[in-house]
């Protein structure tokens, strides 16, 4: 970028060239009321008529000597240039784009003014900071149409805005499965372009160590790395694993801080230790050498409560302050089981030497004291809800994540907190039910829900609420293996998120907000972010069995948000606009495909086509997705074919506490046959002490059995059908049996058999075939 200085001058002036791909014209009356493409809604916003021409030419100002000033426009320079394919001239004219620094605004540090008006654009601030934030907002002006490049016109606006709250965050877990660096700094990179401002990145786990700790080499050369269950077999890798460098994480640290986004570090502890203690036995509890567990839940190592630990503890600490200059450093604490230190005697005598009631205690005193020793370097511990059992220091921020009950009561004891509660802000929650969603974990979490969060719990008075200083969503990566998975996890719901956190409630409107997206979508297209569609896709309903019976269906659509207009047809061609418009429910006659799209204000997709085969074989057949669980247990994922399978599909819908599923409502009527894909899936999941919640089904054969029951679960057995032997077979299992001639509509319950130390099985999809009405 070049830079024109006028000696004596006020400003800086870059001068900015439009290339001017095409032309957009004057103001209409659809321009005054199309929805400004803003994410998330400013606090204040005033519109004028006019609409402001950007067009090659215009100059960017600013003055040098303001602190921060220059690199907020080189970003705002850079950026446009990218999106918009507008650049820097060296013939100013027309209008500007001005950005200032003004100590006396009183928008706090994260505030900006805007002004676009018929000389151009002014955003002024009183840090740099806030500068960012306003440029954010101009160049989402800037970029309001699906890709367009050159000369654009932005409605005339007036903005005053600033945040919600302090806290605006987002959780990256890179032990469970790693980010490239390139990943990492998209994330970044769309987290500043959503003005969110904290990535909290979980480091260590049982599953893996990911930062490099020069004093203790083992934490990465055994600690890294793990061996998957499957190594090996149909294409699962030997090892799995990795580490982030000092250096990289410097650079890291370095990226983020340019686009005004802290990194929090998270160290778990004293449980969720397992990869520490395989690299340095001595740290455990028992002495004993663990693998890095290749098991997804809560295992249950801990960390010793001796001085040797602690210094370990400390001297890592140290290396990772060097490292992160956040105020907060996260330790963990959650999810700590107690048995190795019930089993020591050890432990036991720690306890009772410190006068201690019991493990809980201990656990509080373990925490405090190292809150107590990041205060004494000028830190401040943050740790999950369960540091409240101990007198951490009053410092302590309390991050709430098991529901809102810990931000309740860390808001009444006088500690910031931050809330996190699962599952309303977990991103491995699935956004959709639908057959074809991806991996993840139910109930639903979809983006209606996530915008419609409310971090600061009713209980609160309000000087307590005013301890909720914001809130963040986790993005766990158990079944996020690759970039795409995650992707799909977090877009668009990181746009609901950013309103929550950023804009005013009064400024919250779910049905605003469903406008202003698909701007946001055509961002993400330009981005090439593979954001997930789940909240636009077409739902294409039917009653299957009168389907069956009658030969006729009567189809309804709908999306889950509720937006957009579907367009559909039903001879197999793709809708588009000058398809049939949806607007009541239509018959169609079997065989039949029914294909739908729902598009926006603008005539562009909100999402891509789903399309729903209606003849006797697909109306007889009931994917894993469509496919609930038996009764007694809620608990569900949907997980991919292996750990670390990098592909989003298949997915299988699993129980692992009832390895069961139920095909509801079949019709029986002449079906003589049943035919079930079934899959053999690794049971790498510990569940501490719920595991004796799993139930277990006798087996009769070698190798278990899949036994399909009428009606209920243990009502009358219709068929049973071996499995085969594991180590002999395939991943994939094919399974056919006879049914007895039954009529009716009945739920049919398909149980899985055997010891639950073996095998998860999944079912990819059931087909029970009727003979076609005549």
């Amino acid at each position: 970028m070049k830079m024109i200085v006028k000696q004596g001058s006020r400003w800086s002036v870059a001068l900015l060239a439009l290339a001017l791909c095409s032309m957009t014209g004057l103001a209409t009356a659809e321009d005054a009321t199309k929805p400004l493409p803003l994410m998330p809604m400013p606090a204040k916003v005033e519109r004028s008529q006019a609409q402001v021409l950007f067009p090659e030419g215009t100059a960017l100002r600013f003055d040098a000597q303001q602190a921060g000033v220059a690199k907020v426009a080189k970003q705002f320079a850079d950026r446009l240039a990218s999106e918009r394919g507008l650049h820097v001239s060296e013939s100013p004219s027309g209008a500007t784009i001005q950005f200032a620094i003004d100590p006396k605004l009183k928008l706090g540090d994260e505030g900006y003014r805007l002004l676009v008006d018929k000389d151009g654009a002014n955003v002024t601030a009183a840090t740099s900071r806030g500068l960012f934030y306003g440029s954010v907002t101009l160049l989402q002006l800037m970029t309001p149409d699906d890709g367009a490049q050159g000369a654009v016109s932005v409605p005339g606006v007036r903005i005053e805005d600033r945040p919600r709250f302090r806290w605006r965050g987002l959780m990256i877990d890179s032990v469970r499965h790693m980010q490239t660096i390139d990943e990492m700094h998209s994330i970044i990179d769309q987290m500043a372009m959503h003005k969110l401002n904290t990535l909290h990145w979980h480091l260590s786990d049982d599953q893996g160590w990911r930062i490099e700790i020069k004093r203790y080499p083992k934490l990465t050369e055994i600690g890294a790395w793990r061996t998957p269950p499957d190594a090996g077999e149909d294409g699962a890798p030997t090892r799995y694993g990795g580490f982030y460098t000092q250096d990289e994480i410097r650079a890291m640290v370095a990226y983020a801080a340019e686009r005004n986004i802290t990194i929090v570090p998270e160290i778990d502890m004293p449980g969720h230790a397992q990869a520490a203690v395989a690299s340095y036995p001595e740290l455990g509890v028992t002495g004993k050498q663990p693998p890095v567990s290749v098991d997804w839940g809560v295992n249950t190592y801990l960390y010793n409560v001796d001085d040797h630990t602690f210094t370990f503890i400390q001297n890592v600490l140290d290396e990772v302050m060097a490292l992160f200059p956040s105020r907060y450093i996260h330790l963990g604490g959650d999810e700590a089981v107690k048995d190795q230190w019930e089993a020591s005697p050890a432990v036991q005598a720690k306890i009772k030497s410190l006068g201690l009631k019991d493990e809980e205690a201990l656990q509080g005193w373990f925490m405090a004291r190292l809150g107590r020793y990041l205060q004494s370097h000028g830190r401040r511990m943050i740790g999950w809800d369960e540091i409240l059992a101990g007198n951490v220091p009053a410092s302590a921020t309390v991050m709430s994540w098991r529901g809102l009950k810990g931000a309740v009561e860390a808001a009444q004891k006088g500690h910031d907190v931050v809330s996190s509660p699962a599952p309303d802000l977990y991103l491995d929650q699935m956004q959709s039910d639908r057959a074809d969603e991806t991996t993840g974990r139910m109930p639903v979490r979809d983006l209606s829900s996530i915008y419609h969060f409310d971090p600061v719990p009713s209980e609160l008075t309000p000087k307590q609420a005013a301890r909720v200083i914001g809130a963040q969503a986790n993005v766990w990566a158990e079944h996020m293996p690759t970039a795409a998975h995650r992707q799909h996890a977090i877009f668009p719901r990181l746009d609901a998120l950013s309103e929550v956190l950023w804009s005013p409630p009064a400024k919250q409107d779910w049905n605003g907000f469903l406008q202003r997206l698909p701007t946001q979508l055509a961002r993400y297209r330009a981005d090439g972010v593979k954001y997930a569609d789940s909240a636009f896709a077409a739902n294409i309903v039917l009653d299957r069995n009168e389907a069956i019976v009658s030969g006729k269906a009567t189809v309804s659509l709908n999306n889950q948000a509720k937006f957009g207009e579907l367009h559909y047809t039903t001879n197999n061609t793709a809708p588009k606009l000058d398809s049939p418009r949806y607007d009541q429910p239509f018959e169609v006659t079997l065989p039949a495909i029914v294909r739908a799209v729902a598009f926006d204000a603008q005539g562009q997709p909100l999402a891509g086509e789903r399309a729903q085969a209606i003849d006797i074989a697909h109306l007889a057949t009931r994917l894993s997705g469509e496919m609930p669980n038996c009764p007694g247990n809620n608990f569900r994922l949907r997980v991919q074919p292996t750990p670390d399978a990098t592909s989003l599909s298949p997915t299988y819908a699993v129980n692992l506490f009832d390895n069961c599923q139920m095909y509801p409502q079949a019709r029986l009527d002449g079906v003589r046959s049943i035919h079930v894909d079934a899959v053999r899936l690794e049971r790498n999941y510990s569940l501490a002490h719920e595991q004796k919640l799993v139930v277990e089904r006798p087996a009769q054969t070698a190798f278990g059995e899949l036994v399909i029951h009428k009606d209920t679960c243990d009502g009358p057995v219709l068929a049973s059908m071996p499995l085969p032997d594991p180590k002999a077979s395939g991943r994939r299992i094919p399974l056919t049996a006879t049914l007895p001639a039954t009529t009716g509509v009945h739920d049919l319950c398909l149980a899985f058999t055997g010891p639950i130390s073996g095998p998860l099985y999944g079912i990819a999809q059931v087909s029970v075939i009727p003979q076609a009405a005549k």
